[in-house]
């Protein structure tokens, strides 16, 4: 529900819905505020859950294979790699028609402690966000581009993140 309520507002409105935009790390979401500034982190379920696995918003999009994390860096190492894609393949058609719509958010905080620290005395400080990604969710969808562009960005994008993905189209 609320991953809807965010993929439907602009940029200018996603700081209204708690979520800020950090600039000096790229455009990166986060939540604004958790109940609890640190979670446990958990299992990723293996089997298929029926939210987020067929196309939403665009033409195309990539299916994951696996369950897994991804982290905060590799959503936007991923997104960066497919708009490149696309300003080199086909320049300023891209900014008229072209759409990307990313359906994971990092929103639970990953910890860590610092290096040559003593075992014990608690659970370390929040360093990044990851997000949850379940057996056959769509991560990323894409629109306005040719079948042939998609299909070489969905490429690109996917050597990003840890997790083994495949092109899907809509029929």
């Amino acid at each position: 529900m609320l991953l809807r309520k965010y993929l439907l507002v602009t940029e200018s409105q996603v700081s209204k819905c708690g979520f800020h935009i950090v600039k000096n790390k790229g455009y990166v979401l986060y939540p604004k505020r958790t109940k609890y500034s640190k979670y446990r982190k958990g299992r990723c379920s293996r089997g298929c859950k029926p939210d987020g696995t067929q196309l939403g918003f665009g033409r195309y999009g990539t299916k994951s294979y696996k369950a897994g994390r991804l982290s905060y860096r590799a959503i936007e190492a991923a997104r960066r790699a497919t708009i490149g894609q696309f300003h080199r393949a086909m320049s300023g058609q891209f900014r008229r028609n072209g759409k990307i719509w990313v359906r994971v958010l990092a929103d639970l905080p990953i910890t860590g402690k610092p290096t040559e620290v003593r075992m014990g005395r608690g659970k370390g400080n929040p360093t990044g966000w990851i997000a949850r990604v379940s057996t056959g969710q769509i991560p990323f969808e894409m629109d306005g581009v040719s079948l042939s562009n998609a299909r070489q960005a969905a490429t690109l994008a996917a050597h990003k993140p840890c997790s083994s993905t495949k092109f899907v189209q809509w029929s």
